[in-house]
């Protein structure tokens, strides 16, 4: 058999599951650390519940992730989970879903590891969103997800350091409502309104242009250009604040150009 009719043959298997993302679908990628709660409780231990090494680490990789090929307007990290909104006129690999899946989650995984010093590993999945209004809910979906996540997290970790087994810790919440584990913490001096707001609503990154001084290559004489970095937001806005923000963000697609 020749080898053109041979590759022809064998590509079928590896293609035939192939899936593209049809056309004007935002795209959004939601990416998690695979086995990180041991990664960082017990082979690189970090602060508990929250460490600013840890989240800085996160927001370098959501960095990395932004500038690495793809039309990315926004990032958005909480815990150990990156989410990515993509241009939505973005074409890279003619829109395959493999493509993103496993380009995403090794641009991660390789990035993370070598900013910990430890291996780490991401899996990706794609959210695709027909509307405006659907990716604003996908992004408030998950910052009310890191919400609750902080206020279960510090209260778990309150009872453990009090003594408490994982097992035991884990089950003294089950049944408390949201106003019973903030009076937890208030009892033990911890006001959760008052705790970073990068702990309760994640951070947010996004293109800025600014100008910056330059020197014209043909006259020799010092210019101002205009340049794009990523900005990284602590202060993430909530509900409907967000949702305007957002919108913001979905009106200027292709500042990741």
């Amino acid at each position: 058999m020749k080898f053109d009719d041979f590759d022809s043959t064998m590509r079928v298997f590896e293609t035939a599951s192939d899936y593209c993302v049809l056309p004007n679908l935002y795209m959004v990628a939601r990416l998690d650390g695979r086995n990180f709660t041991r990664l960082t409780k017990e082979v690189h231990p970090f602060d508990v519940p929250y460490d600013s090494r840890f989240r800085d680490i996160m927001i370098e990789t959501v960095k990395h992730l932004m500038n690495c090929g793809f039309k990315i307007d926004y990032g958005y990290t909480q815990s150990d989970e990156i989410s990515l909104l993509f241009a939505l006129h973005e074409d890279t690999f003619n829109r395959k879903m493999r493509k993103y899946h496993s380009v995403l989650a090794a641009e991660a995984s390789a990035k993370f590891s070598l900013l910990l010093g430890e291996m780490g590993c991401f899996d990706c999945r794609i959210s695709q969103l027909p509307t405006t209004e659907l990716v604003c809910d996908y992004f408030r979906w998950r910052q009310e997800d890191a919400h609750r996540n902080a206020l279960n997290s510090h209260c778990y970790w309150l009872l453990r350091k009090q003594g408490q087994s994982p097992q035991a810790a884990t089950k003294a919440l089950l049944k408390r409502s949201v106003a019973d584990k903030n009076e937890l913490l208030f009892q033990q001096g911890i006001n959760f309104n008052d705790l970073p707001s990068w702990q309760k609503r994640g951070v947010g990154l996004y293109w800025e242009t600014y100008e910056k001084e330059a020197m014209n290559q043909k006259s020799g004489l010092p210019v101002i250009c205009t340049r794009k970095r990523v900005k990284c937001e602590f202060e993430v806005h909530k509900k409907e604040q967000y949702t305007h923000f957002l919108f913001n963000i979905l009106g200027e697609q292709g500042m990741g150009d």
